[in-house]
């Protein structure tokens, strides 16, 4: 099969025909039809996260169930799936108390010493990404690591829920309970800052307040459900939230990566408010509340992946686009071949568009 390998840091990914290997007892081999390109795949690629290489990366996915081991029960062959990167196990206490996201996952990875899921014609080991490697015509996967959907939902939109939206949305469903009339501000308004926001509509969020140095992105986050914008980089971004919601907000996201970004998420709340840091901070950075915040009730979470409930959330997720309330025709900005994907990735690096999608061939 193709694949894009990262074989060293900040250098292009390569296109290479890997083999991949055929399903173990609970694995999934999937057809890949649409996979988005995420900023998390970035840091990897400019290794600012580490990572064993070479490697395929890619891990927001949708596409077409191959072929399935002899102990998988949750998807068949030919069901049109959803891949997602925080596989579960089921049964740690992670799992048990319905904090899927939060496994570690070690049983749905082959064992140290067993056949490689990808490796070369020569045989050498590629290291599997994320637990998917979706930037390949195929992947195989522990069934833990994808749901099933709606064979009627558009494989390249779907494509996007597996990350982005499911970060994004996830977060105001799950970590941050939204109220409906309660407050948010998202801060960067790239496909998980813009699926928060059209979550936080989808909920009923009383005010939704969008922050972004970029006027594109200010543009769609007003057609997603924002009903006020704000310049990120402007040096008085956080006045100017707290003075459109007459104190703060209830819930700030972070949604970019940036250090700056989870210190504006904190200034802009009011007392009692939440802010949730979502983008992937350098690894040496902390966020952290004042003693005047914490005498005023502030609280600062982290909330991997949304905190999702994959096999839950995604099928829902997919029901909000179909019946027309969920956007994700917005959030993608173009569709482009693997033999693109270097220059998605630089479109990314200019901060200019929403998400970029790698259609393959059926």
């Amino acid at each position: 099969m193709k694949a894009a390998v990262l074989i060293a840091p900040n250098q292009p990914l390569e296109i290479e025909q890997l083999q991949i290997s055929k399903p173990g007892p609970h694995e999934v081999l999937i057809r890949t039809a649409a996979c988005g390109l995420c900023h998390s795949d970035l840091h990897f690629i400019e290794g600012t996260y580490p990572h064993a290489l070479p490697a395929v990366p890619g891990h927001e996915a949708a596409g077409i169930v191959e072929a399935v081991g002899s102990e998988v029960r949750t998807v068949k062959v030919g069901d049109a799936v959803v891949t997602c990167l925080s596989a579960f196990c089921g049964h740690c206490e992670f799992c048990v108390s319905g904090r899927m996201s939060l496994c570690l996952g070690a049983e749905t990875r082959r064992a140290p010493g067993a056949e490689p899921r990808l490796s070369r014609g020569d045989g050498s080991p590629v290291a599997q990404m994320l637990n998917l490697s979706a930037f390949a015509e195929m992947m195989l996967i522990h069934e833990h690591a994808c749901t099933a959907i709606d064979p009627e939902m558009p494989l390249d939109r779907a494509s996007v829920i597996g990350c982005a939206v499911t970060t994004g949305a996830g977060t105001i469903f799950n970590a941050c309970k939204l109220t409906p009339g309660e407050t948010v501000a998202v801060v960067g308004c790239g496909g998980v800052g813009l699926a928060a926001i059209n979550a936080a509509k989808i909920a009923g969020a009383g005010r939704i307040i969008a922050a972004d140095p970029m006027a594109e992105k200010r543009d769609l986050a007003i057609k997603l459900g924002a009903t006020d914008v704000v310049d990120a980089l402007a040096p008085d971004a956080a006045a100017q939230i707290q003075e459109l919601t007459k104190g703060g907000v209830d819930h700030a996201i972070e949604a970019v990566g940036r250090p700056a970004s989870g210190e504006l998420a904190v200034k802009s709340l009011r007392r009692g408010g939440t802010a949730t840091i979502l983008g992937m901070m350098p690894l040496s950075h902390s966020v952290g509340l004042s003693a005047m915040d914490l005498l005023s009730g502030k609280k600062l979470q982290g909330a991997i992946m949304g905190m999702n409930r994959f096999p839950v959330d995604m099928p829902r997720l997919v029901d909000f686009y179909m019946r027309g309330l969920l956007d994700l025709d917005t959030i993608i900005a173009e569709r482009i071949p693997l033999e693109q994907i270097n220059q998605g990735f630089e479109t990314m690096k200019s901060g200019a568009s929403a998400r970029s999608v790698i259609v393959f061939d059926q």
